[in-house]
This record gives structure tokens, C-alpha cells and sequence, in this order.
């Protein structure tokens, strides 16, 4: 039996495949080594593996994760691993690879991110061959949940939000200035209540503020890193990630802009991860 996972910064999606081929999927909290620590993991592992799980019947588990860049921040997520599954050999990446395999298989191409943050890459058919660097929430993920929920939370708080969305962003959220500044500056996963508030455009996509600003960030999102990529009108653009599938419409259009055709967007890879690990990995 092996577990294959494509792990966010707020989710995971797990799947258990056993010799027959058979599927369970489960859900776990992501796992960004970033925002927690080993003993995190551990912890929220015991609490949300399903009680049916055999996790010393486990012999293999791949796990891809948000924010898994060096081999020190990838030893932090398998430890908490190689404790909830202590008979299974644990192999940890990027979760940019699993966006690859998920969306490319063995065939080379383009492959991106656009969840609670943003990546993207040049896949060799094996492996990440380029990648431009997000930076992260600070400093970049534009086109990113977070890089939206930004947005939103600044016009709101400087009271600029047009068309009643003031009013219908307070009835939503009940948030006073301090609540947001204690949230992002005093309390764990700021990343993830900033990329909570795409929803909020989302559900309000018939306005055009909203729409306009999803519009903006992915027009960011490629003048600041897709461009940057050698011969990046070559390849076609393949996506996952909740914000790049609900806002597809909008994302075809960008890309379009820009001259690249659009391929695959998905929202989890997990069915097309677990179908490359039992074509490539057998």
C-alpha cells in the first residue's frame, strides 16, 4: 500500500493505493514547512489520518508540499512522515513537481500553480528544468489567492471598496482594522487568511471591481514571472490550483494577452498525480 498527497499551505489531498489499484482519498491541513514545525505536522497527522487507515501497513508515501525548496525544509515534513507511518519509506518534494506530473505526465512542458499561493516551472518530462521565483507572499505570489485577498483587504480598510462592497464586505466578515492587523501580524498562517478573501471575490464576481482586480493579478502574475521564462509563448499554459480554476474564464484571457495558448487547469491534481504513480512509478 502507498499514499500519494499534493499538499497546499491550507490543504492536503491525500489518496491510498493498494496492489488491486484501489482508491480512498482523504483530506489533511497543508503542511508548508515555512509555517510549521515537525511536531505541528505530527500532531495534526494523528488528529486528521482516517481512523480506517492500517498506517503500519503503509510502504511508501510521497508527499508533495507547498514551500518544500531545499532538502532541510523537506526533512522537517518527513520526519512528522516517517513518525505517523514508521514502516513506510517517505519520499518528500515540491509540490511544484506534483503540479508536473499531474498536469504534463512524462511529456515536457509548462506547468503552474495558482492556489493560496503561486509557482510555476519548465518540467523536462522528469524533473523542474527552470523556475522563476514566486518570492512568496510578501514579496510576490502575484495571482495568488493571497496576492487578491490583499487587494480586497487593502481597498477595504482604506475604504475604497466601490458598488456597496464596503457594506457587503462588513456584513461578510464583521472585521475591524485590529482584528485584520492582529491576524497578519500576531497570528500563525497569515498566507492563509489573506487567500480566504478570494472567495470573496468569487461570490462576487458579477461586479466588475472583482472581476477587474482577479484580471489584474494574473496580468501581474505574467508580466512578473510567466514572461520571464526563455520562449515562454512555445509552450502551452497548464494550471492547478483552486484560484486558477475558478477564475479560468479570466486566466484564459490573460494568457491569451500574452500569447500563449491554454491547456490544462485543474483544480487538485491528486487524480492525475496518483494515475502518474501508477503508470511511471511501478
Amino acid at each position: 500500500m502507498i499514499l500519494i498527497a499534493d499538499g497546499g499551505s491550507t490543504k492536503s489531498n491525500w489518496c491510498q493505493l493498494d496492489d488491486a489499484g484501489n482508491r480512498v482519498y482523504f483530506n489533511t491541513e497543508g503542511y508548508n514547512p515555512d509555517f510549521v514545525s515537525t511536531e505541528d505536522v505530527a500532531v495534526s497527522l494523528d488528529k486528521n489520518l482516517p481512523d480506517t487507515l492500517p498506517r503500519d501497513q503503509v510502504q511508501q508515501v510521497y508527499y508533495y508540499g507547498a514551500g518544500v525548496s531545499s532538502a532541510e525544509k523537506a526533512e522537517k515534513i518527513a520526519k512528522a512522515m516517517r513518525q505517523a507511518f514508521p514502516n513506510a519509506e517517505v519520499h518528500v518534494d515540491h509540490d511544484l513537481l506534483a503540479a508536473a506530473h499531474a498536469l504534463l505526465g512524462d511529456t515536457p512542458g509548462f506547468a503552474a500553480i495558482l492556489g493560496t499561493g503561486t509557482n510555476s516551472c519548465v518540467y523536462d518530462g522528469e524533473k523542474v528544468s527552470y523556475n522563476v521565483d514566486s518570492l512568496g507572499y510578501f514579496l510576490g505570489d502575484e495571482g495568488s489567492g493571497s496576492f487578491i485577498g490583499k487587494r480586497l483587504l487593502r481597498d477595504y480598510m482604506r475604504d475604497l471598496l466601490p458598488d456597496g462592497l464596503q457594506t457587503i464586505f462588513w456584513d461578510t466578515y464583521k472585521l475591524e482594522r485590529d482584528d485584520i492587523l492582529d491576524r497578519l501580524y500576531n497570528q500563525p498562517l497569515p498566507n492563509r487568511f489573506l487567500a480566504s478573501f478570494a472567495k470573496f471575490a468569487y461570490d462576487h464576481n458579477n461586479i466588475s471591481y472583482c472581476r477587474e482586480i482577479v484580471v489584474e493579478g494574473f496580468q501581474a502574475f505574467f508580466k512578473n514571472i510567466v514572461l520571464h521564462y526563455p520562449n515562454y509563448q512555445s509552450y502551452t499554459f497548464n494550471c492547478i490550483g483552486s484560484v486558477g480554476y475558478n477564475f479560468r474564464d479570466a486566466l484564459a484571457q490573460v494568457a491569451n494577452e500574452y500569447g500563449m495558448k491554454v491547456g490544462k487547469i485543474i483544480r487538485s491534481p491528486i487524480d492525475d498525480l496518483v494515475t502518474y504513480h501508477a503508470t511511471y512509478k511501478k
